[in-house]
């Protein structure tokens, strides 16, 4: 149960200490911590079946004794449960299989843009009246983490607990930009996309679809490679189907694989974010892209509730953490950059990852370009005036992994980071001050600090 807190902050292991309050219930379901939702087992009572039920509140039933932190579920449980949508799995099971979807994808090549819009907007009908996950950013993970943090810094005299900090080089946060080139028309738009990003010294990630969409020649892999760009395989055929049933994932996956290993891709995402993490066994890739954070808008519901990269298995899960631009110009009707500006800054106040999708083959007219290069500026401005690190797939996966490997160890009475990268890494620390949780990088005034053994 520590374990969750210590991979998440990567502070020593001997500064938390958590444990479960008591027995937990026989079924998992939804309660309160705070004002925020959690799914899973909990102690006292059964939790509730539905997420729009009347949940129990079990914040007052945590409390600190001899140095322990007590809370009312097991952290971990309700982490992992939140991370891979097994809350959602009924949903999963519907959106994969249903006959309706099935149609839909045999005939959407053929369909008008309007027909498809008309399909999609009511399909998601009532999207905002959905309580959970929270819109349009849900920071669910993220908010347990640090009151479990606040209450291991009660359980300390509040002496400052030091952690690893979340990004290279002290960056206030982490922005990600990723292509999904859908069709021929996407494919030949990604020089124009690539001069756009050029402008604002932006790199990304190209999501390439290797079967029957249209031709994949090494000469368009390596023009994108050229300009450090990076290329991510993108499903295999983009039917839909991929996670229909595990035998049929299984045969695609092994197909998914060799395409990496030939396009030299380390990650992957699925078509129209169609997910199942218990089976990313069979990917053998390095990272995934495939699972959004609040999934209201996506014809698969659910979302993994949090802002920052996570391991699932030996795959670094790098969420969506925005609205993708069809779903914004498209669904919404919206072509301005106010919701992605907001979605942002709820993301950065957690130091999280801001990853957007964009598709070559919605950028096309003078007013979706005109969004684009907005989202662009407004980037480049947070790079500048926020520190924060603009990075690629690729070079997000290689920090996270290091980061994972790296400790924080005493010498001569002073703490140092070890590992792979630690030129690069930081120390941050945790402390509270009128009952709130402070993260600085400097030790704060007036405190004591216990070095790790």
């Amino acid at each position: 149960m520590t374990q969750s807190l210590v991979q998440y902050y990567r502070c020593p292991e001997d500064s938390v200490s958590l444990a479960v309050a008591g027995p937990l219930a026989n079924k998992s379901g939804y309660f309160r911590f705070g004002e925020d939702t959690l799914y899973g087992r909990c102690c006292g009572a059964l939790p509730a079946a539905s997420a729009q039920d009347a949940l129990r509140d079990l914040l007052p039933d945590a409390f600190v004794e001899n140095g322990t932190v007590h809370l009312p579920f097991d952290l971990s449980e309700v982490v992992e449960n939140l991370r891979c949508e097994k809350y959602a799995e009924d949903w999963r099971r519907g959106s994969a299989k249903s006959a309706l979807a099935s149609l839909y994808y045999l005939l959407r090549p053929a369909l008008p843009v309007g027909v498809r819009k008309w399909i999609q907007r009511t399909y998601l009908q009532g999207w905002n009246r959905l309580p959970f996950p929270r819109w349009p950013v849900d920071r669910t993970v993220e908010n347990v983490l640090e009151r479990a943090l606040m209450l291991s810094l009660q359980s300390r005299n509040e002496e400052p607990i030091p952690f690893l900090w979340f990004w290279p080089d002290a960056a206030s946060g982490c922005v990600l930009m990723t292509h999904d080139v859908e069709t021929a028309a996407g494919r030949d738009q990604c020089p124009a996309l690539m001069d756009m990003n050029d402008a604002f010294g932006i790199k990304a990630s190209f999501q390439v679809i290797p079967e029957e969409r249209y031709s994949v020649r090494p000469e368009f892999l390596n023009s994108l490679r050229r300009r450090g760009f990076e290329v991510v395989i993108h499903d295999l055929n983009h039917d839909g189907h991929l996670f229909r049933d595990r035998a049929q994932f299984e045969q695609r996956a092994a197909k998914i694989n060799a395409y990496g290993r030939e396009y030299g891709a380390s990650g992957f995402r699925a078509g129209v974010l169609y997910r199942n993490q218990l089976w990313y066994d069979a990917l053998d890739f390095q990272y995934d892209m495939s699972v959004p954070n609040v999934a209201h808008l996506d014809p698969q519901r659910g979302g993994c509730c949090t802002v920052m990269p996570y391991f699932i298995g030996e795959v670094l899960e790098l969420p969506v953490t925005t609205t993708q631009d069809y779903t914004l110009f498209h669904i919404l009707n919206d072509y301005s950059i106010a919701l992605w500006k907001r979605q942002s800054e709820l993301i950065l106040e957690k130091h999280g990852l801001v990853s957007f999708v964009i598709h070559p083959d919605y950028i096309r007219s003078s007013q979706e370009t005109n969004t684009y290069r907005d989202l662009l500026a407004y980037l480049a401005e947070l790079r500048e005036t926020q520190n924060v690190w603009v990075a690629t797939p690729g070079e997000v996966n290689r920090w996270w992994r290091q980061r994972a490997e790296m400790r924080i160890i005493e010498v001569d009475g002073e703490l140092r980071i070890e590992g792979q990268g630690q030129e690069r890494a930081s120390i941050a620390y945790a402390s509270a001050k009128d009952g709130r949780l402070l993260i600085s990088h400097a030790v704060p005034e007036n405190k004591t600090l216990s070095h790790p053994r």
